[in-house]
């Protein structure tokens, strides 16, 4: 029964864990490194072939993103997850796919045109995501899921994200029960649309995030609808366009919430029924899904609004821009407007676009709603970048660069404590992982000096065993090397590799079948190499 730390340690993004009990490989998310790293990850102490589950705590890519990578290198077990949170996967997989295969066919094109020998492979393929959503199972908040003998799950949510959860973990082996906590990404209080983050009575482990660990929130509620309506009227009276690089899952929301209010009250005066644009076929689709669950994951307030029969997330002048020849429209249109568009650290997408046509502008705003990872484009730009390079030419900034104060699906230093203070019964240890390098070790501090519970910030590699409440391995931190090669990308021999060492996860499993189904099992094999040795 044991916990080896893989992804986000020390770092924000990337999130894994793999968890050995029961007999069982279990991986609590497998989720993608955005922005820059910092620190080498260790790699799965086992093949993806013979990973038996996967749990999820939501859909982020940098929590979800290299399942299809998984089901390529061979996984063929259950990923367990909310409802909302595999209807999410259904289309950001996808949507991730799609980038993966666009990069590397634009700079396998570049390297044709420079007489170099294409050969970027992508991360993983369309087809590579649909095995993975094909893997979802979902489940409802607050079901106890027997999972196989000896472990049970529930889901409980934690207001980050529609679908987001914790996920609560009971193991019990050789007549030993370890109950082990992962708090997912803990979402702030008072956002629009969804529920505040619910709290967990006991567990003997915890793993939590820490990704706002060292800072907090402005404390008086901001009223994010006068905030936004200012901008625009400032932007839209110097005739210019607001644009917003926004996330497609959940920032993207909560705005045309604010906008919609805007537009009730009356906030915007002397240009009628402005326009907003939302540019992002992900968005439209994810803004369908939040509609889809609101009865079981939105806040009281939004609930009220469905009540009325008022649609919070609709209004006049709402344009969805889903075909490329919808998205080009928008910067033919010379009146002001806001445009919302991914991805929302500008490293990918449409944003890009919009960015090449309104970046220099005076007239115009740009607008950050999330976070910006350090070695992004949306981090320059906030940084004070003078210029910035895009689609191989160079762009002066002269639009006014603003961000949006207290807007954030993370809670706040306060706020995870609070959290955490939620145990009853106080954890033997909590795991610090998801946050920068040295916030990771402050926010355990404060986890000890302020909750007088015992915490420790692993790094990647980390090992520890539940059952005897002990350290196995304490890793230290590996620095990234400078020319980093994509992780895991899998060129056609490694799949071979990945389908044989499925081969042989299977074959481990028919240990303890009948002798005729392992000679069956076996012949089939024998054939198969047979064929291609010919």
């Amino acid at each position: 029964m044991k916990i080896t730390f893989i992804g986000a340690d020390h770092e924000v993004t990337g999130s894994c864990h793999f968890i050995e009990a029961c007999g069982k490989n279990i991986l609590v998310d497998y989720g993608m490194e955005q922005g820059q790293s910092l620190y080498e990850n260790a790699q799965l102490p086992v093949s993806a072939a013979e990973i038996d589950y996967v749990f999820l705590t939501h859909a982020h890519i940098d929590h979800s993103g290299l399942l299809p990578l998984l089901a390529a290198k061979g996984f063929r077990g259950k990923i367990y997850a909310t409802e909302a949170t595999v209807e999410l996967c259904d289309i950001m997989l996808r949507d991730s796919a799609h980038i993966q295969m666009f990069e590397a066919e634009w700079r396998n094109r570049k390297a044709k045109r420079s007489s170099a020998t294409p050969a970027y492979i992508p991360l993983y393929t369309l087809e590579d995501a649909v095995s993975a959503i094909r893997l979802l199972h979902g489940v409802s908040y607050g079901e106890t899921i027997d999972v196989c003998e000896g472990i049970k799950i529930r889901f409980t949510d934690v207001g980050h994200l529609l679908g987001s959860s914790a996920i609560e973990i009971w193991l019990e082996e050789d007549g030993c029960m370890r109950k082990i906590v992962f708090s997912g990404d803990v979402g702030n209080t008072n956002q629009p649309i969804i529920k505040d983050p619910s709290t967990i009575d006991e567990a003997d482990y915890c793993v939590i995030e820490s990704t706002y660990g060292d800072r907090l929130h402005p404390k008086e509620k901001t009223d994010h609808a006068s905030e936004l309506a200012a901008l625009i009227q400032e932007t839209f009276d110097k005739g210019g366009n607001l644009v917003i690089p926004s996330f497609a899952v959940g920032r993207t929301q909560e705005l045309l919430y604010f906008i919609r209010e805007i537009k009730e009250k009356g906030l915007v005066n002397g240009h009628g029924e402005f326009q907003v644009y939302v540019d992002s076929p992900l968005a439209v689709e994810a803004t369908q899904i939040f509609q889809k669950n609101s009865i079981e994951c939105f806040d009281e307030d939004a609930m009220k609004l469905i009540k009325k029969g008022v649609n919070p997330l609709n209004f006049r002048g709402l344009n969805l821009a889903v075909t490329p020849a919808e998205s080009k429209a928008i910067n033919f249109d010379d009146s002001p407007k806001v445009i919302i568009s991914a991805a929302g650290m500008c490293d990918a997408g449409r944003i890009r676009h919009h960015l090449k046509h309104n970046l220099w502008r005076e007239e115009c705003t740009i607008l950050f709603v999330g976070y910006q990872a350090i070695g992004t484009l949306g981090r320059a730009l906030v940084e004070g970048a003078d210029e910035v390079r895009l689609f191989g030419e160079e762009i002066g900034v002269r639009a006014k660069i603003k961000t949006m104060s207290g807007l954030s699906g993370h809670a706040d230093m306060e706020g995870l404590l609070d959290w955490a203070r939620g145990f009853k019964v106080k954890p033997e240890m909590t795991f610090v992982v998801h946050g920068n390098d040295k916030v990771t070790e402050s926010f355990a501090e404060k986890l000890e000096s302020e909750l007088g519970l015992k915490a420790y910030a692993p790094y990647s590699g980390t090992r520890f065993d539940l059952m005897r409440g002990r350290f196995e391995y304490e890793a230290k931190p590996i620095p990234v090397a400078r020319k980093k090669k994509p992780v895991g990308a899998m060129s056609v021999f490694d799949r071979l590799i990945a389908a044989c060492q499925r081969i042989m996860a299977l074959a481990r499993k028919y240990e303890h079948c009948a002798n005729k189904d392992i000679a069956k099992f076996a012949d089939q094999i024998n054939s198969l190499c047979d064929k291609w040795e010919r």
